[in-house]
């Protein structure tokens, strides 16, 4: 039988182990393991030849019990339903472990924003927006960018909605740029906070990264930003990076600028001079200290985790590595710092763009990555210490803290 890879079945699985451990009841098992609210709809989409196609959105709300619900908007040809629930969940738990008083949401839509135009993602965006506004609210629940979504597409979808209702309302989405409500340092914030969390491993087994070697599977948003931090807080050296096309390796390292222009200008990292081709595969069993899976789902599996030889892997993509690899890497003693931990600075600096919004007031950009800083660290210590006093892997780790802290709030509020 082939491993499970449908990332929701993934997801449940994951919340079951942490559940058996805190010995949860089950009914407060029960609801966890299901969204409380989801939503499917269609959207007609006018094209620019004349034509209309219709598109196939999602919204789910998976639970509130900790606060609104919070979670990005993804663009993809895979999309279903399964793949926003799955990451919904994790929202929610990503949201519980850096202990932000949120909840967990996820939204999608299933198309190849590649082939649209930007008056065709514009008509998408706020197409979406109004299929779902009624499920939307800054109290309610809080869109934000995600993969092939941008700040651009979060402004129309907040001008669409402010429409609706008749008056701005930036609150009801994060991720927008600055002249529209947007924070200071939420651009890099994904990679940032993974940056973070990396600092920290380091500093727990008794690494010093600088000088070390990196690597990045994943080049958009996150993994460019997490390329140029990577050396800029660490001294870290990016020996190899990748696109969907593929990858490019030199061992005295890879300028962050350079290659992200060359990306820009030709679509890809592929063919950036001085650099030798290799495969997304071949990335991913470098061996380097830190290894950044930057893309999407399942890159790790049980069939090649036994080859991974990074020290560290960070997280940068949602739930890139199976259960069963999961449990080679950790007998293999390799640390990782799971997805829902490493990448929660996006929506930690989406909670404080919330919160700037909420009383129309902007912090400077120092001020962001104080906080931030504080918040990863004091995430990152809670979920080691869990992990190692329960002698659990990390992923494992990271669940029990965010789990107990929602079934808490379930309990509190009378749920169960």
């Amino acid at each position: 039988m082939s491993e499970e890879t449908n990332p929701f079945l993934i997801a449940q699985k994951q919340l079951d182990e942490a559940a058996e451990i805190l010995g949860l009841d089950d009914a407060t098992h029960e609801l966890l393991r299901w969204p409380r609210r989801e939503i499917v709809v269609t959207i007609p989409v006018r094209m620019d030849d004349g034509t209309v196609r219709v598109f196939r959105g999602y919204r789910v709300q998976y639970n509130d019990s900790r606060g609104p619900t919070k979670g990005g908007l993804r663009w993809h040809p895979d999309e279903t339903i399964d793949t926003v629930r799955a990451l919904a969940a994790w929202m929610t738990w990503k949201t519980s472990v850096v202990d932000i008083p949120l909840g967990g949401g996820k939204g999608g839509v299933t198309c190849n924003p590649k082939e649209l135009s930007p008056t065709e993602q514009e008509r998408l965006a706020r197409g979406y927006i109004r299929a779902v506004h009624r499920m939307l609210d800054e109290h309610t629940d809080v869109p934000a960018p995600d993969v092939y979504t941008n700040p651009q597409i979060m402004a129309w979808m907040m001008d669409e909605y402010s429409i609706i209702r008749g008056k701005p309302v930036p609150g009801m989405i994060t991720g927008k740029p600055l002249e529209v409500g947007g924070s200071p340092g939420r651009g890099d914030a994904t990679a940032r906070g993974g940056i973070y969390t990396v600092r920290e491993a380091g500093r727990a087994l008794g690494i010093d990264l600088s000088g070390k070697t990196a690597a990045i599977q994943g080049y958009g948003n996150a993994g460019q930003h997490a390329h140029r931090l990577a050396e800029e807080l660490l001294g870290l050296k990016v020996v190899a990076v990748s696109d969907s096309r593929g990858g490019i390796y030199n061992g005295a390292g890879l300028p962050p600028a350079d290659v992200a222009r060359h990306k820009s200008e030709s679509g890809s990292v592929v063919d950036y001079p001085g650099a030798d081709a290799l495969s997304n595969e071949e990335l991913l069993e470098l061996d380097v200290t830190v290894l950044f899976p930057a893309a999407l789902e399942n890159v790790i599996t049980e069939t090649n985790a036994s080859r991974i030889r990074a020290a560290i892997i960070a997280e940068l993509a949602n739930g890139p590595t199976t259960p069963a690899a999961d449990l080679i890497l950790h007998e293999n003693s390799r640390y990782v710092i799971p997805d829902f931990l490493c990448n929660a600075g996006g929506v930690t600096v989406s909670y404080f763009e919330q919160v700037q919004n909420a009383y129309n007031y902007r912090w400077e950009e120092a001020l962001v990555h104080e906080r931030l800083d504080k918040t990863m660290t004091a995430a990152f210590h809670s979920v080691h210490e869990m992990a190692t006093t329960q002698k659990v892997p990390n992923r494992l780790g990271a669940y029990l803290v965010a789990v107990e802290r929602v079934a808490e709030a379930c309990r509190l509020r009378g749920w169960v």
